[in-house]
């Protein structure tokens, strides 16, 4: 009896498949198999954008046997499934079919990274990729997860009469391998594996004329053997040593390749070709397995041409190899055959291959001038230096004199007995090494090398030892807890907490070494007093006094002039801003303050004063060094430059890059180069010795101190940090729904920049009408009350705030929206204030001074605008009114409260409307933090690529009224 059809259920979270059972249905061409979603209650599976509601004829236990019935499903190409499926994995609670086939997708995801992959024909002849070849270890893998199958998880029943019979779980589970090598690789890059447009296409296309081709691709790979080289050397025993320890000659010294066989599925099993061919072994490899190693060695010899007499042997044995061919065969040759599934075995008593290692430092007299900490030193930093790079190679593990590499560089053989030993070495090799023995680097490429403790050149990464002042220098730099500390400045009219102390002394011991560095200390700890205190201890010695150059943004300057005045009472200040901008009269220790708009106008003028030190503030303003801005501060030079930020990374880690290489320029490399060895690799999470390496690199000039650090500000007051969830109105609601609705109507017809840019104006739309229904309608005189949750909650807030006494800001990133909130409260009788971007100097230093004086309880602030730079300690409450991208840029506008001097427990409340796309952000900005170092995402454009299926999954309203 079939089970009754029941109405598809609405899904409000695609995730909920994972809760149905799941079968693989295959199909012709692999790629064209579904991923079925069904219930073993018969009641009908969530229905989800691109999936196909068809009823599925499946196995269920009926009394004391099973039944086939019929029951609705949704099914899902497998492109589209494979990310329900591995959520359902990494989620651990859905149904065990679920659990199951997201196992099998993540493992077929490992298998098509690792490049296993094979072109050639279905049963019908169509183009299809699929998995292979796999080696033992990997087909023993596959036998086990299928062994784990579930019975729902192959419930669909093989054709054919009699009692329902249910597809073989491992061959079931290769199909469903098959299916996603078939999905993924289809881009024109395919066309240079098979010679062909046609494995690239998406669509199915019938090749019978590629029978032949793909009978040859499959051969060596389907077989039942495998093929390998084992390269025999005679007459070594008759050359012999030369007396003085050189390269000896060895003319009477041959090589040979000995085809051997190994069984696929037995890796015990492995025989000389020859005694297969002369029965000796054929037994045990079966009655096939000449033709299967002949076709194998066909595609072996189109990888490496040496081989070809083979194929027209009466007997394939061996091959006689030239000394070319050798050499070929320790490099190209060998990555060639193991492209091809032929492993190449060489004698065990031979040593092989080149170490490679460098030493860098001075040359000449290591004790001598230039040594780190000397009145020298910071010279041999200067950008037109040059350090010794000295080689050091290595056969096995005796270490080769210039004459030595020389003489076996010039012998141009693969097979040389250097001492007591016969070493294997490709003479390209030496010729490389050889070439590389005069190499000289600058001093901050030097510096970097001894930090990580390697080099990459010529592609390839050498292990460096640093000499002389340059170890001495990578010591201290390393461990700058090892450093004396730097006294107070007796000018400075303040006492430096512990923690600001050593931020002086790093600063200063790095700075004196001619060498940049970036303060990276959280919003309120201190930067700008620790960087007066650097300013005023360098005035102390000639070498480095001199004026002081701070870049800043508008609203800043005036901070940093009450600033200097309070701490350093009777150093002269200027403000080289607007129109009567002089640098007249320049004081050795003054302090220039200027804008980074001023600084991108008049930098060739900056670029003539012979600053003692260059600072930029808010350093991510040079984040882009592309920019105008990055440009012409990079124009003006310095003794030393220092960097100060509280977020030095805020999207990605090439902003980390343009404010070190701007302090301390060359350090990173290019940015090119710095992305393809670091960046990717650390963002990506693939590779943690990059991170370590670059933690190396980055860790001596970087200071990053955060107020939760242990020791760092005890005497703040607690912060809290909430939550809201709110209910969209029922006009909202409506809003959202319509929008969604036709936006993604646009999308799915739009692509390139045309799509990105109706998915950013999606987002930017929802978030709108989340936060106001008049904000994203452009209403001129709304009526704003009753009209959003949001505002709701707000007013809940101030309500309570204001009864307190305490005062609050209120952050939105929208200057209308602010708009609508200032109004609103006028219209309530709340007294508040609006900071923008538009907001003169003067206005900004009046509206904080009338905000911490209590003038004002309610202080709204453009994020953009407001976000750093000012200091709010008066209030106790932080209102994020809608969220930005980035939790680091939320996390500077909180700091305006929650800074040093901040007395009382700041409370910090993030409103979030439910089931909106803003409830989805939320989730992705709490992983963000969690992230090390806060190397986050790219913002808005990193939901621009998502897919039409992934944006409805984003965008769709969840719960809330209807």
């Amino acid at each position: 009896m079939a089970a009754q059809s029941s109405p598809p259920a609405r899904s409000s979270d695609p995730s909920e498949l994972a809760h149905s059972a799941v079968v693989f249905v295959p199909g012709d061409p692999a790629r064209a198999g579904r991923v079925a979603f069904w219930r073993p209650d018969g009641s009908a599976p969530p229905e989800v954008a691109g999936a196909a509601a068809e009823d599925l004829t499946v196995v269920v236990p009926r009394g004391g046997g099973v039944e086939a019935v019929r029951v609705p499903a949704a099914l899902l190409p497998v492109r589209a499934a494979l990310p329900l499926l591995t959520r359902a994995r990494a989620g651990g609670a859905g149904h065990r079919a679920a659990s199951f086939w997201g196992a099998a997708a993540v493992h077929a995801l490992h298998l098509v990274a690792r490049g296993l992959l094979l072109p050639g024909l279905s049963a019908a002849d169509h183009d299809a990729w699929r998995v292979g070849p796999l080696d033992a270890a990997d087909a023993e893998a596959v036998r086990r997860l299928a062994a784990a199958m579930p019975p729902e998880a192959h419930a669909v029943p093989l054709d054919g009469s009699g009692p329902p019979r249910l597809p073989d779980p491992e061959r079931l589970l290769r199909a469903f391998l098959d299916a996603v090598a078939d999905t993924l690789p289809r881009s024109p890059a395919a066309q240079l594996v098979t010679g062909t447009a046609a494995f690239a296409a998406p669509g199915p296309q019938r090749l019978p004329g590629l029978r032949t081709w793909a009978a040859g691709v499959a051969a060596g790979h389907d077989a039942g053997v495998r093929l390998s080289l084992r390269i025999e050397v005679h007459g070594l025993a008759d050359a012999a040593d030369d007396p003085a320890g050189n390269p000896a000659d060895d003319p009477d010294v041959s090589f040979r390749a000995v085809l051997q066989m190994h069984g696929v599925h037995d890796p015990a099993l492995v025989a000389d070709a020859g005694e297969v061919w002369a029965g000796a072994a054929g037994a045990a490899f079966g009655p096939g397995a000449r033709m299967d190693a002949l076709l194998a060695l066909r595609r072996a010899a189109r990888a490496w041409a040496p081989l070809a007499p083979l194929l027209s042997a009466a007997v394939p044995d061996a091959v006689d190899l030239v000394a070319e061919e050798v050499s070929d065969l320790l490099g190209e040759g060998a990555r060639a055959l193991a492209g091809a599934g032929v492993d190449v075995h060489w004698p065990r008593e031979l040593v092989r291959g080149l170490t490679t290692r460098a030493q860098v430092g001075p040359a000449g007299d290591e004790s001598g001038p230039g040594r780190a900490g000397s009145a020298d030193g910071p010279s041999f930093l200067s950008a037109d230096a040059l350090l010794a790079f000295d080689w050091w190679f290595a056969l096995g593990d005796r270490r080769l004199t210039r004459e030595e590499l020389d003489r076996l560089a010039e012998a141009n053989r693969p097979l040389v007995r250097l001492h007591d030993q016969w070493v294997l070495v490709d003479p390209r090799e030496l010729a490389r090494a050889r070439a590389r023995q005069d190499h000289k680097i600058t001093p901050v490429e030097a510096l970097g090398a001894a930090l990580t403790g390697s080099m990459e050149v010529d592609g390839s990464r050498i292990e460096v030892r640093p000499t002389g002042w340059l170890a001495d220098l990578r010591d201290r730099l390393a461990d700058p807890g090892a450093q004396e500390p730097v006294e107070q400045p007796g000018a400075l009219a303040a006492t430096l907490r512990d923690y600001q102390r050593r931020g002086l002394t790093w600063l200063a011991r790095t700075t004196s070494l001619g060498l940049g560095c970036c303060l990276a200390d959280d919003m309120g700890l201190g930067k700008t007093i620790t960087l007066i205190a650097l300013h005023l201890h360098r005035q102390a010695d000639p070498e480095s006094a001199g004026p002081t150059l701070v870049v800043c943004p508008t609203s800043l300057m005036g901070n940093w002039q009450r600033e200097i005045e309070r701490f350093a009472p009777g150093t002269p200040v200027r403000r080289f801003h607007g129109t009567r901008r002089a640098l007249d009269g320049l004081a050795n220790g003054e302090f220039v303050l200027t804008t980074y708009g001023t600084m991108r106008l008049d930098a060739a003028r900056l670029a003539g004063v012979p600053w003692g030190l260059v600072v930029a503030d808010e350093a991510q303003h040079v984040k882009n060094p592309y920019a105008s801005t990055a440009r012409q501060l990079r124009s003006i030079g310095g003794r030393a430059r220092v960097a100060l930020t509280g977020t030095p990374v805020e999207n990605n880690l090439s902003e980390l890059w343009a404010i070190l290489d701007w302090t301390t320029p060359g350090l990173l490399g290019r940015l090119g180069t710095f992305r393809r060895r670091y960046a990717n690799a650390v963002e990506s999470g693939q590779d943690p010795a990059a991170a370590e390496r670059l933690a190396r690199l980055v860790g001596p000039f970087l200071l990053r101190r955060r107020k939760s650090d242990p020791g760092i500000a005890p005497e703040l007051p607690p912060k809290t940090e909430t939550d809201h969830a709110v209910s969209l109105t029922p006009e909202q609601t409506g809003l959202y729904e319509a929008v969604v609705r036709e936006a993604l109507a646009e999308i799915a017809g739009a692509d390139g920049v045309a799509r990105r840019g109706l998915i950013v104006k999606l987002l930017t739309g929802l978030k709108q009408i989340c936060n106001h229904p008049a904000q994203f309608l452009k209403e001129e005189r709304p009526v704003v009350a009753g009209r959003s949750g949001k505002l709701e909650l707000l007013d809940e807030l101030l309500d309570t705030v204001l009864t307190e006494g305490a005062g609050v800001l209120v952050f939105t990133q929208y200057v209308r929206m602010a708009r609508l909130l200032e109004r609103h409260l006028t219209a309530r009788g709340v007294p508040a204030q609006f900071l923008h971007g538009g907001t003169p100097v003067a206005g900004r230093e009046a509206m904080v001074r009338r905000f911490q004086d209590g003038g004002v309880p309610v202080f709204l602030l453009s994020l953009k605008a407001a976000g750093t730079g000012l200091n709010l300690t008066r209030a106790e409450h932080v209102v994020h009114y809608d969220r930005w991208w980035n939790p680091a840029v939320e996390a500077q506008a909180t700091d305006r409260a929650y800074r040093i001097g901040q007395t009382r427990p700041v409370q910090v409340h993030r409103i979030i409307a439910e089931g909106t796309v803003e409830d989805r952000i939320a989730a992705l900005l709490e992983r963000k933090r969690e992230l090390a170092d806060a190397v986050l995402g790219s913002g808005e454009t990193a939901f621009t690529e998502l897919t039409d299926a992934e944006l409805a999954d984003l965008t769709e309203l969840r719960g809330g009224p209807r």
